[in-house]
Formats: structure tokens, sequence, C-alpha cells
């Protein structure tokens, strides 16, 4: 089959390989439809995970099912499915542990893109079919249906991190793809003023329609003077970290009022270690949390993105602005997260 992947570090380009086999408990899926990730440019670009070579890359697709394993009971070849970007081992400790994106060992719950062959490619295998799968209804589009794989749950993951409460101040630190879920994903928990953070014009206006109060633009005014000011000093009760570096948790402790949690979901790509404001971190005992995880993944979860979705409570469709055809366009479409013109915020490819 053919597939596009990450070559070694800095590299990617067309390939071919082996069809996938399908396990007893595993599904074969023709992807129909995929998104490139931010992740994918830090894997390839930055080297984030470390080389790889010959991996097919991509975590965010829909696909149709091609064959499943003896022992799938809820899943058929003909179904239209979501393929999310984590999909975990069910049975593992870790899973039953309540970590199931680290089944297997930190992270590991990640397997597309990561140690395993991704959805870029003529077919991909998905372990653990009947818990990782889910069913993409007919009225909800394909390109749709890949937000759901990753944008839609990771954002809402880093709104889960911090726990955001009804009533609560919340501050957002990017919004790209992820952090635009994360501010539609704290006004649906009730936060009271959210505070977004961003420069793009088109972001910073979906911002605004997914519930942002307040915008926060980082190149004109610092995030933290601004913040406090808006607050009458007083700061936020919570952060989500969905873009900025390693030095971003400075400014977010910076603003967090004692007592409260940053919840982070980016993806930091360099590095070695971030930093802590001692004073600001109230010399290490204010009583400030740092909460950073991996989205859980599942077919659960899928579906109840999904009925929040048909309720109307959410449109994921606003995140998508190029909408490319044929499966010769991945590569460009991976290129347009690398490169970031400013009218972008999410690519997705139509395979078929």
């Amino acid at each position: 089959m053919k597939a596009y992947a990450m070559l070694e570090v800095g590299k990617t380009g067309w390939i071919e390989k082996d069809k996938p086999k399908c396990g007893p408990k595993d599904a074969i899926v023709k992807p129909i439809a995929i998104s490139p990730c931010t992740s994918d440019v830090h894997t390839v670009w930055e080297g984030a995970l470390g080389d790889r070579h010959n991996m097919i890359l991509g975590h965010e697709g829909v696909g149709i099912v091609e064959e499943v394993g003896d022992e799938v009971k809820d899943f058929k070849p003909g179904d239209r499915v979501i393929l999310s970007a984590i999909t975990p081992d069910w049975d593992s400790l870790e899973a039953q542990r309540g970590f199931p994106m680290h089944s297997g060992g930190m992270l590991a719950g990640w397997k597309f893109s990561n140690f395993k062959d991704g959805v870029f490619a003529e077919y991909t295998h998905v372990n653990d079919a009947d818990g990782n799968l889910a069913i993409l209804p007919d009225d909800i589009d394909a390109g749709v249906g890949c937000m759901i794989s990753d944008m839609l749950p990771t954002g809402f993951h880093g709104v889960e991190l911090a726990n955001i409460q009804f009533g609560d101040d919340v501050l957002v630190i990017g919004i790209g793809p992820v952090g635009l879920m994360a501010v539609a994903s704290a006004a649906i928990r009730g936060a009271a003023r959210i505070f977004a953070v961003g420069s793009r014009p088109n972001c910073i206006e979906i911002a605004k329609e997914y519930g942002a109060t307040d915008i926060i633009n980082y190149r004109e005014v610092d995030i933290v003077e601004q913040t406090m000011a808006l607050t009458n000093g007083k700061g936020v009760d919570r952060v989500v970290v969905a873009g900025g570096n390693n030095d971003t948790f400075i400014q977010a402790m910076q603003v967090l009022k004692p007592g409260g949690i940053i919840g982070n979901v980016n993806y930091l790509g360099e590095g070695d270690y971030i930093k802590i404001p001692r004073v600001e971190w109230g010399c290490g005992m204010g009583h400030k949390t740092i909460a950073g995880g991996l989205m859980p993944g599942g077919r659960n979860r899928s579906e109840k993105l999904i009925a929040l979705i048909q309720a109307g409570r959410i449109d994921p469709s606003k995140l998508i602005t190029h909408r490319l055809k044929g499966f010769n366009k991945i590569e460009e479409a991976l290129f347009l997260m690398k490169d970031k013109p400013k009218d972008l915020i999410k690519p997705v490819v139509i395979l078929e």
C-alpha cells in the first residue's frame, strides 16, 4: 500500500509498505478523511519523540472498516468510523487504574505516528477495535469527524485537567484548534470569564463565538500584565495551556490564584526542562497545581463528543479552514501545518 511517512528527523516522503494484518480483537480501516496535526510537525521537524524511520504519519482520521477480527463484536466491514488519535489497550493495568492513555508505558496509548504506523495510508490497523472505534453518524461530515479524533477531545481534556467549575475565571493560552476547543469546553462547563490568548484574527473571532469573553493579544500586550489588569489584580482560578513553549508555565503560574490548577495539553517538543517561578509558586507552598495529560482516547469519549455535536452544543466545523481533495494532497496538508499561513486553523484532506 501507499503511505506518507517520516523517513528520519526532518525528512518526510511517500513510501510503499505491506498492508497491515488484522488480529482477533482488531480492525483494518481504509481512511477516507485525514487531518495533519502540529504534533506531526513536532515529531518530524523537532525530533520530539526521537528518530523514527519510515514510520507512517498521522493520527486524526475517519475511515471505512475493511476487516475485523473474529472477536470484534460491535463493528463490521462497511462501517464509517472515527479513528481516535489515542488507542489504548483497554485490558491493561494502566487502563484499570484510570490512565488508559498510558497503557503499556507513559504515552503508549498514543500509538499512531508515535511508535506505530499512522493513518496517512491506504489502510491502517486499529487495536482493540470495540474499545477504540466509534461509528460516525451519517449526519456528521467526515472532516468534522477528523476533529473528533484529536482536537475536540484534547481541548476538552485541558478543561478536565484544570477542573474548571461553574463561575470560574479561566485563562486559555493558545487558541489554535485545541485551544479553541478548550474555550468551547470551558463555556460548556460554566466558566464565568474566559480570557483567550492569541493573535490571529480568524482564531480570535471563532474564540468569541465559542464563548471567550476577553481576548489577550500576546503580540500587543504582556499576558500577565493584561490578565491581572482585567481581573483587578486577582488573577484567574484556572489556566488551560494549549500553546506556547516551555516558558509559558511562568506566565501561567504568575496569573494563577492560590488553589488554582493549570491544565496542560500542549505538546512540548523541545528542551529538557520547564521553568516554574519560585515566588509565584508560593516558594513551593502556594497550592498551585500543574496537571499535564494526554487525552484518554477510546470509543466512549468519541461517542459523548458526537452527542454534544448532535445536540448543537458545539460545532467543530469552524476549525476547518482548508479542505483538500485527493490522497496525494496529504503532503500539502502536512506542510500547511508546518508553515502555518495566517488564515490556517486546521486542514482536512478528503481522500475519496
